[in-house]
């Protein structure tokens, strides 16, 4: 049982929900991969930049509508938004932080880890399609096996080393 009360999805200390944040942190990362200004995005779904700011951070809730118009400026599908979460911030939902009951993310609401479900899987292998010269593509397609090889062994923590 849960004794945190949620304020509009909000945490106690009235910071943004984790979820919100994970989502804001995902249309960044596709806006700035496809090298687009927060300027150039607010034109495009009619706002100003202070709100894409707002919705980057998490502090402004992205509506259902709004975040359907993201992906398609975006052009990711609406599940883009959402890969990558961590259980420990799906547990955050203002249903679950509302909920008497006890929820296990992984065995009601379990999310999908199939890397060939993942909008970066399939961007990957668009770009690597594009590539004219199929000599290089097979050089490339040849280091990334290399490479997964190489690392295949390592512990997670060896991989997120931030000092290399």
């Amino acid at each position: 049982m849960r004794n945190v009360k949620s304020i509009r999805g909000r945490i106690d200390d009235n910071e943004p929900n984790p979820i919100d944040v994970h989502v804001g942190k995902r249309i960044r990362l596709r806006r700035t991969i496809l090298h687009i200004t927060q300027q150039q995005m607010a034109d495009m779904l009619g706002l100003t930049f202070q709100q894409v700011q707002k919705y980057e951070k998490g502090m402004n809730r992205v509506g259902a509508s709004r975040l359907w118009d993201i992906s398609k400026v975006l052009e990711v599908p609406m599940g883009f938004f959402f890969e990558d979460m961590d259980n420990n911030v799906a547990l955050k939902s203002p249903m679950m932080l509302n909920s008497k009951m006890d929820f296990n993310i992984e065995e009601n609401h379990p999310f999908d880890a199939d890397p060939m479900k993942k909008a970066e899987t399939l961007e990957l292998v668009r770009a690597y399609y594009k590539i004219p010269n199929r000599k290089i593509a097979k050089n490339l397609f040849d280091l990334i096996v290399a490479l997964s090889k190489s690392t295949a062994g390592l512990p997670q923590s060896d991989l997120n080393n931030k000092d290399e």
